[in-house]
């Protein structure tokens, strides 16, 4: 018998394999001699979040999208046809437009961050599913944000769990690729941001146009709890992206909008 996935998700037992794999947490598929997905597997990365499909509509139907590298000709059509997204990111420059910038672009620095902001920041890690352990951290390169994503993988490792990597990143840059590739390159459970808004605005569209980046399986300190953010990343680039505020609240984007929201609720 062998387990794979079904239009709603879930997982069943069939006596046919299936014909076509896939990866859990970054929800995608592709075919069972990807390239990529053969490297990740031989690096034991993929393993956990191994999964298997009997067919395209299926894997479709379950919320999954086709793979860039084995599936290029289905990859393209997907991101030409986004939904929730105005318009696609495959039509539209990776850096935010100078225009955004000077509508959006004055959101403050970030300030430090505070000892109940850390705390929601691991319980909202703790409240993702399939469990986390392994996290990448990033952040930009002033102090304040320097302090607190050092401050988080400072707590993170002293309840036993992994620190991958921790990616630092200049306000401006020329393509945002070195630390977008960076900061997906040993296959996390989680991301955690500590940053300025107008660059992780920039960083964020280079992760989603070029990266299988969750922001769903991100986490951020308050620095980022502004609506300008998201409308500066534009469409449902952050959609799904959650938050601490700093007196221990909770937020999540939605839809291009922060919503707060009780820790408790979530």
């Amino acid at each position: 018998m062998y387990e794979l996935i079904g239009p709603d998700g879930c997982a069943y037992r069939s006596a046919v394999p299936g014909t076509l794999g896939g990866h859990r947490r970054g929800r995608l598929y592709g075919r069972l001699d990807c390239p990529s997905a053969l490297r990740a597997l031989a690096r034991g990365h993929y393993v956990a979040n191994r999964v298997f499909f009997p067919d395209e509509p299926t894997a479709i139907a379950a919320g999954y999208r086709p793979c860039a590298v084995c599936l290029p000709g289905p990859y393209a059509r997907w991101k030409a046809n986004r939904t929730g997204t105005p318009e696609s990111l495959a039509a539209k420059p990776v850096l935010v437009p100078a225009e955004d910038v000077a509508e959006y672009g004055g959101a403050p620095p970030p300030v430090p961050h505070t000892a109940a902001e850390l705390a929601t920041i691991v319980g909202l890690l703790a409240r993702l599913r399939p469990r986390i352990s392994a996290v990448t951290v990033g952040h930009s390169r002033d102090e304040v944000s320097r302090s607190a994503a050092a401050a988080f993988a400072a707590v993170w490792r002293a309840r036993g769990g992994t620190v991958l990597a921790v990616v630092g990143w200049p306000e401006t840059a020329a393509s945002w690729l070195r630390p977008a590739n960076r900061l997906v390159a040993q296959d996390p459970d989680a991301w955690v941001f500590a940053a300025a808004p107008l660059g992780f605005a920039q960083l964020a569209r280079r992760l989603r146009h070029s990266t299988a980046w969750d922001p769903a399986r991100s986490v951020a300190f308050a620095s980022l709890r502004d609506s300008r953010v998201p409308a500066l990343a534009g469409g449902d680039v952050l959609h799904g992206l959650r938050g601490a505020g700093p007196d221990g609240g909770a937020w999540e984007v939605r839809h291009g909008w922060v919503v707060s929201r009780p820790l408790e609720a979530r």
